[in-house]
Order: C-alpha cells, then sequence, then structure tokens
C-alpha cells in the first residue's frame, strides 16, 4: 500500500477536523459537522486496515469501505456547500481529494478481483 497515499489521507482528516471545529455551533452545524468528522477521519483508517488485509476478499471489503467513507465524505462536503456554511472555493481541496480517493478505491477492488 502507498505511505504518500496514507498520509495524503491522514492530511484530508486532518483539513475534516480543522473545517467541521470552524462549523456554527448550532443544530445544523453539529450534525453536518459529525457525520462529516465520522467518515473524513475513517477514510485513511479504513485504509490501513486494506493494507493489514488477511485475505483478497478481505482487502476488497476493506477498500469498499475506503469507497463508501470517501463518498459519504463528499456527499456531507456537498451538502455544507449547499446549505451555505461551507464557501466552495474553501473546500475544493478537500472535494477533490475525496473524489481521488473513491476512484482510487473502485481502481483498487477492481484489480484485486480481476487478479482473484
Amino acid at each position: 500500500m502507498s505511505e504518500e497515499l496514507k498520509e495524503r489521507m491522514q492530511v484530508f482528516a486532518l483539513d475534516v477536523i480543522r473545517l467541521t471545529g470552524d462549523l456554527p455551533h448550532d443544530k445544523v452545524g453539529d450534525v453536518i459537522g459529525r457525520q462529516l468528522l465520522k467518515c473524513g477521519t475513517s477514510v485513511g483508517a479504513n485504509y490501513r486496515a486494506a493494507s493489514r488485509a488477511k485475505s483478497q476478499a478481505d482487502f476488497v471489503a476493506k477498500m469498499g469501505i475506503v469507497e463508501e467513507e470517501s463518498d459519504e465524505s463528499l456527499y456531507w462536503l456537498e451538502l455544507l456547500i449547499r446549505a451555505g456554511l461551507a464557501q466552495r472555493r474553501k473546500v475544493a481541496g478537500l472535494l477533490a481529494e475525496a473524489d481521488q480517493f473513491v476512484a482510487i478505491a473502485v481502481a483498487s477492488i477492481r484489480t484485486a478481483r480481476r487478479n482473484k
């Protein structure tokens, strides 16, 4: 597994932590922030777990979680923008990274299944 990708995912998690800390401390900001915080920080944790997979099926399952958590992060980031709680230009880097993580996970899963 790529050490560079592990680092990118950890930086992504840290940026999500900072973003959610800057959200308004009201009901909406708290709920959306909590959801984003949970999925945004689990992307890298699940990628690390995939790197220690015990079998190809285990790897595919764990990378499936990486895909899901990355896509969910995209959803909450897009919702923050549409709700007016974040400006697109300020979260553009997070959107791009989450989108790339989805693509990487999908490609990894396809390759693993093909190499079965």
